[in-house]
């Protein structure tokens, strides 16, 4: 029997059904899924362990207090002052909130029975990308005027008149456009992909251990454990950083509406 109708034969790889889950349940009109149940589960997390840091709070930091130092301090020193300098410490209950729902949202693909990255909805990213946008419009008024925000989000300075006819439409477009879609997108994307790919791996680790048990399936299906591993482990990896990477932005568009001169 050939290598390629070995692998095809009865294997079915993952696809889009990875995403898509039954009501659990009803409350009311609007049905309730997994996801839904797992953002909530993930609000729970967050609120519990910052509870449990700050309730009360000791000169000497112990335990749970620590811990929540240690993560307050990295997201205000590595993502907020870079771009908010003196005004970082005003925007940290906005900024420990994300990165941390964030984070922990991706967790959920790697905790067993969870098993789903709630950013790999694009709900759930696109409420916070429509959340951050409409704060750095609501900063951006409020700190240099309507005229004066749409004027220093298209015109950047020191470039030849001539240019701005190009340059201010395309300013415009990414500024006010695109830049909330990509924001949604980068995390959904990434999250998307990721759990897809280890869905993959694992689905092909299972099949030819278990189900399609033969001497070259065997190799085949110790590869698909292997590269499981190794594809979780990487994907703990992205999960830090794409929470990184969207608070980071977040942090850069609240800078953009507050001063003029990003």
């Amino acid at each position: 029997m050939s290598a390629p109708h070995i692998l095809a034969k009865d294997f079915e790889a993952p696809g889009l059904g990875l995403f898509e889950w039954k009501p659990l349940f009803h409350v009311g009109p609007f049905a309730v899924a997994k996801p839904m149940v797992l953002c909530f589960l993930v609000m729970i997390i967050v609120i519990a362990f910052f509870w449990a840091a700050f309730a009360k709070p000791q000169l000497v930091p112990r335990g749970w207090q620590n811990v929540g130092e240690v993560a307050y301090v990295f997201v205000r020193d590595e993502i907020g002052r870079p771009f908010l300098g003196k005004d970082t410490e005003r925007w940290m209950r906005l900024l420990i909130p994300v990165f941390f729902f964030v984070w922990v949202g991706n967790l959920m693909s790697v905790v067993p029975v969870a098993q789903f990255p709630v950013n790999s909805r694009i709900a759930f990213p696109a409420v916070l990308a429509v959340l951050i946008y409409l704060t750095f419009w609501v900063v951006g008024v409020k700190n240099q005027g309507l005229f004066g925000l749409l004027k220093n989000a298209t015109m950047p300075p020191d470039l030849p008149k001539a240019l701005y006819l190009i340059v201010i439409p395309i300013e415009f477009v990414s500024t006010f456009f695109i830049r909330p879609f990509t924001h949604a997108v980068r995390l959904f994307a990434n999250m998307f992909a990721g759990h897809i790919l280890i869905a993959l791996f694992a689905t092909v680790g299972f099949h030819f251990l278990w189900e399609k048990v033969t001497p070259l399936g065997f190799g085949v299906g110790i590869l698909g454990v292997v590269l499981t591993i190794v594809m979780t482990a990487f994907e703990l990896f992205i999960q830090a950083v794409q929470a990184y990477v969207f608070t980071l932005l977040a942090a850069f568009y609240i800078s953009a509406g507050l001063y003029s001169d990003h």
